[in-house]
C-alpha cells in the first residue's frame, strides 16, 4: 500500500497581510522578478476559512494546487473547487479570489507575470456572505 506523504512540500513561510487576505495565508517564495523572469513564484499556504480579497493580474497568473482543497471564483460566476493536482490558468485583468474552504486548508504555487512593475491590483474583501455561499453550495 502507498502511503502519501504528509509534510508540506515547502515550508509556511511569513504571515501574508490582512490587508489583502482574510484569514491565515502565509507565503514562501519560490522565484522572484529579476532580469531573466518577469514572473514571480511562491507557495501560498491557506489556512481553513483563509482567502484572498477580490483582485486582478495585468497578466495573468496561473495557480498549481499542491496540498488540501479550496475555491477559485471569477466574479460573476460560480466557484469552482480546486484540489491538489489541478491548475488555474487566470486570464489578465480578470476579476477573481481564491483560498481555502470553510473546512479544509489548501496551498498553491502562484506563478504572476508583471506588467512593468505591477504584478496585482487588489480590490475590496470577499465577504463571509460571498464565502459562506460558496461553502454552502460546493461540496
Amino acid at each position: 500500500m502507498k502511503q502519501e506523504s504528509t509534510t508540506a512540500l515547502f515550508p509556511e513561510g511569513n504571515k501574508l497581510s490582512a490587508d489583502w487576505f482574510t484569514g491565515e495565508a502565509f507565503l514562501f517564495p519560490l522565484i522572484t522578478q529579476d532580469k531573466n523572469n518577469e514572473f514571480s513564484a511562491g507557495s501560498v499556504t491557506f489556512k481553513i476559512g483563509a482567502r484572498t480579497n477580490w483582485h486582478t493580474h495585468p497578466k495573468g497568473q496561473v495557480l498549481i494546487v499542491t496540498e488540501g482543497t479550496g475555491f477559485y471564483q471569477e466574479k460573476g460566476k460560480q466557484a469552482q473547487i480546486i484540489k491538489r493536482g489541478d491548475v488555474v490558468n487566470i486570464s489578465e485583468n480578470v476579476v477573481h479570489w481564491h483560498g481555502a474552504s470553510a473546512t479544509t486548508a489548501m496551498t498553491h504555487i502562484a506563478i504572476t507575470n508583471f506588467l512593468q512593475d505591477v504584478q496585482v491590483t487588489w480590490l475590496q474583501r470577499v465577504t463571509d456572505e460571498e464565502f459562506n455561499h460558496v461553502n454552502n453550495n460546493l461540496k
